[in-house]
C-alpha cells in the first residue's frame, strides 16, 4: 500500500450529469485555484492525491454512474492510491444517510448547497468577491450561464426540488458581470440554464424578466451567440419570442421539455398544460420566429400510459417534427408525488417506446437536414476530430444536437472561430460542407 504523500495537495475534480454540474464543478475549481491550489478536471495522470465527485441523482441511470464512481475512487483509496475522497452534488444531497451507511470509506459527503463547507474541508476559504468566476471546462469559446438555481415547480415525477431546493434567480446585474469576465477570457457563446428558465425573476422582481436578462447579456462585449436551455412551457413569456425574433445575438433556438401531449399524462405529471395549450404554443413559437429551432424531450413510460396514450404521443411527434427530440424511460423516483402510483409499464415496453420514437425523429432529422443542403450557414468550430473540422450552427446546441463537417484537407478554420459553410449534403444528425468566403 501506497503511504501517504508528503507533496503538497492536487485535487481532481470528476463531474457525472448536466450543464448544471458542469457549472458547479467550474465554481469549485475557480475557488481552489484563487485559493492557489492545484487542481484538475477528470485527470488521466492518476497523480492527485485528493478527488471530489460531483454526483448525479436524477434518474435510475444516472445514480447508477455516481455510485459505480464513487465505489471505484473507494477501492482507490482502499488501495492507497488517494489520501482523501469527497462526495458532492445531487446524489449525496438526496441519500447522504444511505451513502455514509453504505460507503463508508469516503471521508465526507457534501450537498448542493455546501460549496463553503467542501472549500474548507479542503483546505480554501469560500471567495465571495469572485462573483460567479470560474474555471471553465468547456472548450474556450463557449459556456454555461446558469441564472438561476432550484424549481418550483411541482411535477410529480421530478426529484429536482428535493436536491436542488427553490427557485433562486441570480440578479442581472451578477450575470452581466459574470458574462463580462467569461468574454474577456475569450468566450463567444453563452449557454443560458437552470431548472427552468422561464421562471427567471419572479422571486426578486417579482415579474419574469428573461427577455430583460436576454438584452443585457447581449450588450457584452465579446457576446456572439445567446442560446436558451430548460423552458418550462406553464407561463412561457412571450416577450422571449420578440427577442429572439429581434436581437441578432439570441440563437434561434429553445430547449423546452415537453415531456408528454396526452391530457390525463400531463395532468397526473402536474405539468400545469394540455395537448391544446402544448400546440397552441408551439404554433406560437413558429408563427413568431418561422426559423426557430425547437429541441424537446419526452417521457415514456410514466404511470398510466397506456398503448393508446403513447400512441397519441407519437403521432403528435409525427405531425410536430420537432427539430430536435431525445427520450428518457420513465424513472420511478422514491419521494416524488408519482411515487405513490403503480409503476404499471414494464422496463421492456418503456425501452420498446423509447426506440420507437427516437426511430420516428432519426427520420423526421433526415426530412429536414435535406432542406439544409444548398444552403450557407454561419458556423461556430468546437473541434478538429480526424479528417474534419466539427462546427454548429445557432440551431445546435454541443454535445446533444446536429453537427457541421468540413474536411481539414479543403480549408483551415481555427477552433472558436465563425465561418460561412454552404452544405452540400446530410445525413440523419449530420451535414457536410464547405467554407466559403
Amino acid at each position: 500500500m501506497r503511504t501517504k504523500t508528503l507533496k503538497k495537495n492536487k485535487i481532481n475534480v470528476i463531474t457525472l450529469g448536466c450543464s448544471k454540474n458542469v457549472y458547479d464543478s467550474e465554481v469549485l475549481m475557480g475557488q481552489l485555484v484563487a485559493n492557489k491550489m492545484e487542481v484538475e478536471h477528470e485527470s488521466e495522470k492518476d497523480d492527485a492525491n485528493i478527488v471530489v465527485i460531483n454526483t448525479c441523482g436524477f434518474i435510475d441511470n444516472a445514480k447508477e454512474e455516481s455510485i459505480n464512481t464513487i465505489l471505484v475512487q473507494a477501492e482507490r483509496k482502499e488501495a492507497g492510491m488517494i489520501d482523501k475522497l469527497y462526495v458532492t452534488g445531487c446524489l449525496s444531497e438526496r441519500y447522504k444517510p444511505d451513502l455514509e451507511r453504505d460507503i463508508p470509506n469516503v471521508d465526507q459527503y457534501f450537498g448542493t448547497t455546501d460549496l463553503p463547507k467542501l472549500l474548507k474541508v479542503l483546505g480554501a476559504d469560500y471567495k465571495h468577491e469572485l462573483l460567479g468566476e470560474r474555471l471553465t471546462i468547456t472548450p474556450k469559446h463557449y459556456s454555461y450561464l446558469k441564472i438561476a438555481e432550484g424549481c418550483d415547480r411541482p411535477c410529480s415525477f421530478c426529484a429536482i426540488p428535493l436536491m436542488r431546493g427553490k427557485h433562486k434567480s441570480t440578479p442581472i446585474e451578477q450575470l452581466v458581470i459574470e458574462a463580462e469576465n467569461l468574454a474577456k477570457n475569450g468566450v463567444k457563446e453563452l449557454i443560458l440554464i437552470a431548472q427552468d428558465l422561464t421562471y427567471y425573476g419572479l422571486d426578486i422582481y417579482k415579474k419574469r424578466r428573461l427577455a430583460d436578462l436576454l438584452t443585457e447579456l447581449s450588450k457584452v462585449e465579446g457576446i456572439e451567440w445567446i442560446r436558451l436551455h430548460y423552458a418550462f412551457p406553464t407561463g412561457f413569456p412571450q416577450d422571449v419570442l420578440d427577442e429572439i425574433r429581434d436581437n441578432d445575438k439570441v440563437c434561434n433556438y429553445i430547449d423546452i421539455p415537453l415531456q408528454h401531449i396526452n391530457d390525463d399524462i400531463l395532468k397526473s405529471m402536474k405539468r400545469g398544460t394540455s395537448h391544446d395549450k402544448t400546440v397552441a404554443l408551439l404554433k406560437d413559437f413558429r408563427t413568431i420566429v418561422p426559423n426557430m429551432a425547437i429541441r424537446t424531450t419526452l417521457i415514456v413510460g410514466y404511470s398510466g400510459e397506456t398503448e393508446e396514450k403513447f400512441q397519441e404521443l407519437k403521432n403528435w411527434v409525427q405531425d410536430t417534427k420537432f427539430d430536435r427530440l431525445g427520450v428518457f424511460t420513465y424513472s420511478h423516483e422514491e419521494n416524488t408525488s408519482a411515487y405513490d402510483l403503480d409503476d404499471d409499464v414494464p422496463e421492456k415496453v418503456k425501452k420498446v417506446r423509447a426506440e420507437e420514437i427516437m426511430d420516428l425523429q432519426t427520420h423526421i432529422s433526415w426530412e429536414l437536414n435535406q432542406e439544409k443542403v444548398g444552403k450557407i450557414y454561419k458556423v461556430l468550430f468546437d473541434r478538429k476530430e480526424g479528417d474534419y473540422f466539427i462546427g454548429r450552427t445557432e440551431f445546435d446546441s454541443p454535445d446533444v444536437d446536429n453537427e457541421v463537417l468540413v474536411k481539414a484537407k479543403d480549408t483551415y478554420v481555427r477552433m472558436g472561430d465563425f465561418a460561412n459553410v454552404i452544405i452540400e449534403k446530410a445525413d440523419h444528425f449530420d451535414l457536410y460542407g464547405v467554407v466559403v468566403d
